[in-house]
């Protein structure tokens, strides 16, 4: 099995977007611009920015962690976006990790 990538995007309404891909992330980041998938949930949320993306080795692992990351409070999110691993670890502790 190859590797994959997770990415986050920020939707122009300020939400965010994660998602796993196998190709390049600013690819994907143009399918997400141009409307490739039309029922897709930035659609209506145009434009996005790439905010993150991360590659993983093995697509398990990517899956893994697109699933983990889905389930976090934004500040979170936004923590590992920043590099803030302390803060991560600290929302990471607190019951439902919001700030």
């Amino acid at each position: 099995m190859t590797g994959a990538w997770i990415y986050i995007l920020e939707c122009s309404d300020g939400s965010f977007y994660t998602g796993l891909t196998k190709q390049e992330p600013e690819g994907r980041l143009w399918e997400h611009n141009n409307r490739i998938y039309k029922d897709a949930y930035t659609s209506t949320r145009l434009p996005v920015r790439l905010a993150y993306a991360e590659f993983h080795d093995s697509i398990v692992n990517a899956i893994e962690a697109e699933r983990r990351i889905k389930g976090w409070s934004r500040a979170k999110k936004i923590a590992m976006m920043n590099g803030d691993w302390k803060r991560l670890v600290e929302l990471a502790k607190r019951r439902g990790g919001k700030t």
